[in-house]
């Protein structure tokens, strides 16, 4: 391994790291504005201001031509699960510790698997299948139906299931679409959905939630920035499993901000769901490269 490649490398890394503590410092910042305004809010905000620092930068690396596609649809149903799932993680986050949710969240490779078998005709081995089993136990203890069970743990789920949705539709349109144009149209979706859903759930903010909306929007667009500069940087497979740092953002935030200490059953629970993740993850880079 060159130099070179080892400072390629070694930026991808620290660009998804960076990317995950931003997107994560975003939920953040929601859940500072509190529970009595309508996620969509959130939605707006987020993609309006993220909209702003993206498109510039696309425009600059892959020119006007970038943002024509033949797969309109294609990209607004991507565009409308990921709008969705994220406006049910800030409710969730709202309602729940981001540990809690975050743990729930990180079950994301479980349900992508189990997407790509009849979307797009993917085989899973047995071992695949024991480790979703597994994932699946995860994640019912990370809700605790039995214990302290609250509402906002079915959002985080339902989001869960969403954004898997969402990245097997971006699989999907990889096949003829750029990172860019995928980007630019969950963008401009997510405005014009909010939009369309704000005149009937408006609530003017206070200086101050607005200043946290704001600043959502911002590290949004960052994390979104930095993660495009990471998969540029380093293989997917290098830097996907960063991703799974968002839990220690989690809890540091509730530690910090709202004095609260992840629970045994969040513990136990995302660990076998992190467990799981990482094995499917490792078990992708083995065999997609032999089909």
């Amino acid at each position: 391994m060159t130099d070179t490649t080892r400072r390629s490398l070694a930026l991808g890394i620290l660009c998804m790291a960076g990317s995950v503590g931003a997107l994560a410092s975003m939920q953040m910042f929601v859940k500072l504005a509190g529970p009595e305004y309508s996620p969509f809010q959130a939605v707006f905000f987020r993609n309006a201001i993220a909209t702003i620092m993206v498109v510039p930068l696309i425009f600059y690396a892959a020119g006007p031509t970038s943002f024509r596609t033949t797969r309109p649809l294609g990209h607004f149903v991507r565009a409308l699960f990921g709008v969705v799932g994220n406006a049910s993680f800030f409710y969730a986050y709202s309602t729940i510790p981001m540990s809690d949710g975050m743990s729930i969240a990180m079950s994301v490779p479980i349900f992508t698997t189990l997407l790509a078998i009849p979307f797009l005709g993917e085989k899973v081995g047995l071992r695949r299948w024991v480790a979703i089993a597994i994932g699946f136990i995860g994640v019912m203890i990370a809700l605790d139906p039995t214990g302290n069970f609250q509402v906002g743990a079915l959002f985080a789920l339902f989001g869960t299931l969403c954004w898997a949705a969402s990245l097997i539709l971006i699989k999907q349109l990889s096949a003829t679409e750029t990172p860019y144009l995928i980007v630019f149209y969950y963008m401009i979706t997510g405005v014009a959905v909010s939009l369309l859903v704000l005149p009937f759930v408006w609530i003017t903010p206070t200086t101050e939630h607005l200043i946290f909306y704001i600043c959502a929007g911002l590290v949004g667009g960052l994390g979104q920035i930095l993660m495009t500069f990471a998969m540029k940087f380093a293989p997917a497979a290098v830097v996907t499993p960063f991703e799974y740092t968002a839990i220690c953002w989690a809890v540091l935030f509730d530690l910090l901000i709202w004095n609260v200490l992840p629970d045994l059953t969040t513990v136990l629970g995302a660990g076998i769901v992190i467990a799981t993740g990482l094995y499917i993850w490792h078990r992708e880079t083995r065999v997609r490269p032999t089909k």
